[in-house]
């Protein structure tokens, strides 16, 4: 999905020490302290992988378009199966090219009257444009976004039939919300006078200032993009960074402690205007974007194949689903 990189230059970041433990003390019948095991349910890559791929069975998710409909009925569908509510926030966004589109962000909630809330969140649509292809023939057409956009979604799915099967404490909460139109940014040969970064990421814009419950709240929350490419490493992005140290933290610590600090590298990343960043400028929600970012790719910030027809079910990888799941299902899970 991906919109686009806005600032070239980055600013040293300090990073904070990380530890932590994942047992708490209980007391036996005998009055002596044991430590217990805090129950987490598995998370399955496989099932991950599958919504990829069921997404990805429509074609190219573009807004407007017969698949875009489709889709979204389904993954309205597959949060009604899963979640306590479900509802489809319809709106309508004009593009950079003056175009009017119906967008529908797809959100599921669970403990839907908890006050202590977490939000998770990925989009769904995919680019209209290839426009990063190395084929120049290719450049007009639309991607797959099996990773840009899918990837995330296909882990958030496999979360939310956790949740389903696993339910959390009542006093707790979690909202999963499918951003559309995040990538309907300009192509990138198109001229950029008047473009803006208020051109990317139109449904997250939208639910930023009408979220779904007047006056909602979060205690904070994680947008996934781009999570499943193969050997992909998750730096602390740059913005994540200003906005939500804290949650960076304590999803980093947690990485660390499940020995995926190899994927989440304790090293600042490039500043990108993505989803979360309106949640947390417009909403005032501390979110954070886990993204795989590579400045020794072809494009200079993201992965190889981002915005091309190699965006394909070929690039997602079980095992990055599984790490990334594996965190962040832990951090909903271990949360007060």
């Amino acid at each position: 999905m991906l919109r686009f990189h806005v600032v070239l230059t980055m600013i040293a970041l300090s990073f904070f020490g990380c530890n932590g433990t994942t047992r708490k003390p209980a007391a036996s019948d005998g009055g002596e302290k044991q430590e217990r095991q805090l129950e987490i349910p598995a998370f399955s890559a496989d099932s991950a992988y599958r919504y990829v791929a069921d997404q990805l069975a429509f074609g190219p998710r573009v807004p407007g378009s017969s698949a875009h409909g489709k889709a979204a009925d389904w993954l309205y569908g597959q949060l009604r199966r899963h979640a306590d509510t479900a509802m489809i926030q319809q709106f309508k966004a004009r593009a950079y090219n003056t175009n009017i589109f119906d967008g529908k962000n797809i959100i599921g909630s669970f403990n839907p009257k908890a006050r202590k809330r977490i939000l998770l969140a990925a989009h769904w649509d995919s680019r209209p444009y290839a426009d990063h292809d190395p084929d120049p023939a290719n450049r007009r057409k639309p991607i797959d976004g099996a990773n840009d956009g899918a990837s995330g979604v296909g882990v958030l799915l496999e979360i939310a039939r956790i949740l389903h099967q696993k339910p959390l404490d009542p006093a707790q909460g979690v909202d999963i919300i499918f951003f559309d139109l995040e990538d309907y940014g300009p192509h990138q040969d198109d001229p950029r006078s008047g473009s803006s970064e208020e051109h990317w990421a139109l449904g997250s814009q939208h639910w930023s200032r009408n979220p779904h419950v007047p006056g909602y709240r979060a205690q904070f929350g994680i947008l996934l993009d781009m999570v499943g490419a193969p050997n992909a490493i998750f730096p602390r992005e740059y913005f994540s960074q200003q906005y939500a140290s804290w949650v960076l933290d304590k999803v980093w610590r947690t990485a660390q402690r499940m020995g995926y600090d190899y994927k989440f590298v304790n090293k600042p990343g490039a500043p990108i205007s993505d989803d979360h960043l309106p949640v947390n400028q417009i909403a005032g929600i501390p979110m954070i974007n886990i993204i795989h970012l590579d400045p020794n790719s072809s494009n200079g910030t993201f992965y190889e194949y981002w915005h091309t027809l190699g965006d394909n079910l070929s690039q997602i990888d079980p095992k990055t689903l599984q790490a990334v799941g594996d965190v962040v299902t832990r951090v909903i899970y271990e949360s007060k």
